[in-house]
């Protein structure tokens, strides 16, 4: 039987579903093929079998650059993954995007939690502590540098600023907050990557920001 997160994805695709920047298509026998979705009308690519090897797609850029973000948008092209079913599917979608599929299961159930940005910064200990001195105006630069689609990260972002509410950044537009929206600029309908909460390497960058601000 189907874990939910293998419902939740059976009951969002279609002939041709996108996600973030992968597609994925039905096949003749019942399996699926994924692809960038730059490349769906290339006759070139390197062909993959095997869930596991999304890992090493997702590993690397175009450039051979290592991708620390996997909802970064850089993923690399020239590449098909054909896989045969459903929880094949999952599998390697967890490894291209991790932990989104749950994600995702867990909102449509209403059973997902999100934490502001001052509540993860105020728990880090450590050399990780300083984090939460930030300032407001240092929040609005980094989430909107770090956290933008363009270049920065394919996930909607759900969680506030801090316990009072406000968005996470003044310069990210309005649908940076929207699972509706193809983050992608494509204006498609996607199955959308959503954020619940901020990142370790959002908060290593305001750790960065802050110890370049008082020299600690």
């Amino acid at each position: 039987m189907p874990d939910s997160t293998e419902t939740t994805l059976a009951e969002a695709l279609g002939d041709s579903t996108a996600i973030g920047q992968i597609l994925i298509r039905g096949t003749d026998n019942g399996g699926f093929m994924l692809s960038h979705r730059d490349d769906q009308s290339s006759k070139k690519a390197q062909i993959f079998r095997k869930s596991e090897d999304a890992i090493e797609i997702a590993r690397y850029d175009d450039a051979g650059n290592y991708r620390p973000l996997k909802t970064a948008p850089n993923l690399r092209h020239g590449w098909r993954l054909e896989v045969a079913g459903l929880g094949e599917l999952r599998r390697a979608l967890d490894f291209l995007y991790p932990g989104r599929l749950g994600m995702l299961a867990a909102a449509q159930a209403s059973r997902l939690t999100t934490t502001a940005l001052r509540d993860t910064l105020n728990r880090q200990s450590g050399m990780y502590r300083v984090a939460a001195k930030i300032t407001d105006e240092q929040i609005d630069d980094v989430v909107g540098n770090l956290c933008r689609s363009d270049g920065g990260c394919l996930r909607s972002i759900l969680w506030e600023r801090d316990a009072r509410g406000g968005s996470p950044s003044a310069k990210l537009p309005p649908v940076k907050f929207c699972p509706e929206h193809d983050q992608t600029g494509r204006g498609e309908r996607a199955i959308p990557l959503l954020c619940q909460e901020a990142c370790n390497l959002l908060v290593a960058e305001c750790r960065k920001v802050v110890k370049g601000e008082t020299g600690e």
